[in-house]
């Protein structure tokens, strides 16, 4: 399942990279992608150097010592063993609502914060599943490749507006033969299109980060079963009792904190329905492989 997840990746990042070349190349020629890419590579450089101080910030989570939740210190000291990676910093959000996310761009600057509704609502076990699923996170560095995709779906954006600018301001060609016709219409249905394919590709990419954290999880727990419950509690009660958190980063949450509208649609995540299906499925060779 782990190296399905991790061809699925591949893949969908060979199909982004092979949008951005298509479309700038229609779009924006040589020069235009070079320019494109400079720009959203910066931009994403450094949201990704700052995006663990962003994320927690803006989720309001706050450090917690080890005095304070000696427990769930032990346990993200322990699970932190069996994955092979440094002890990340352990965060609390005052929020009823249950939820948990990991942020950090390495191992060695992770940083994994839970609600205080979760630590109420799920048990020993449970907590610990969620707690290797961001550990997971962590060791697949999905923040690394978030920031890559981001990167290339941000590139294509901006082809795309920047070709609206200048069908507007004269076209591409500036020629008035028959065939210009044919172009513009080609490059409208570009500048429309690929956008929207850019996203759904990362979502997609998106989806497929929480399949192999889930997978890696179980395996460092060495059990799928907590998780798995802990997944069918989490998305009960998340409907119940709603996160307020900024769009941008619901992605990193274990569990959408959005619903309704196009949440749904343009969701970050797969449904807990089937990750809890997959988790169910996992055989014990699966989980031995970590």
């Amino acid at each position: 399942m782990q190296a399905w997840n991790t061809l699925k990746t591949t893949i969908l990042l060979a199909a982004l990279t092979g949008l951005l070349i298509v479309v700038g190349s229609a779009l924006g020629g040589t020069g235009g992608m070079v320019i494109a890419f400079m720009l959203a590579a910066a931009m994403n450089l450094g949201a990704w150097w700052f995006s663990d101080k962003l994320a927690l910030s803006m989720s309001g989570a706050k450090p917690v010592s080890e005095s304070e939740q000696p427990e769930l210190h032990q346990m993200v000291e322990t699970l932190s063993a069996r994955a092979d990676i440094p002890k990340p910093a352990v965060y609390l959000i005052e929020n009823d609502a249950p939820n948990a996310f990991a942020t950090g761009r390495s191992p060695e600057k992770g940083a994994v914060a839970v609600t205080t509704g979760l630590l109420r609502l799920l048990d020993r076990d449970e907590v610990a599943g969620v707690i290797a699923h961001e550990l997971a996170h962590i060791r697949h560095r999905d923040t690394l490749i978030a920031s890559i995709v981001a990167t290339i779906a941000g590139v294509i954006t901006m082809l795309a507006n920047m070709a609206q600018w200048a069908l507007m301001f004269g076209g591409f060609g500036g020629s008035d033969d028959e065939d210009n016709g044919g172009s513009v219409f080609g490059s409208l249905i570009m500048i429309i299109l690929a956008p929207i394919a850019a996203l759904l590709i990362q979502l997609a990419i998106s989806r497929s980060r929480e399949y192999a954290a889930d997978a890696g999880g179980a395996q460092i727990l060495g059990d799928a079963q907590p998780l798995a419950t802990a997944l069918e509690k989490l998305e009960t009660t998340s409907r119940q009792v709603p996160m307020q958190v900024n769009p941008a980063t619901s992605h990193l949450y274990i569990v959408n904190p959005l619903h309704g509208g196009l949440a749904g649609l343009f969701s970050t995540h797969p449904s807990t329905q089937e990750r809890v299906a997959r988790l169910r499925a996992m055989t014990s060779l699966e989980l031995a492989a970590a």
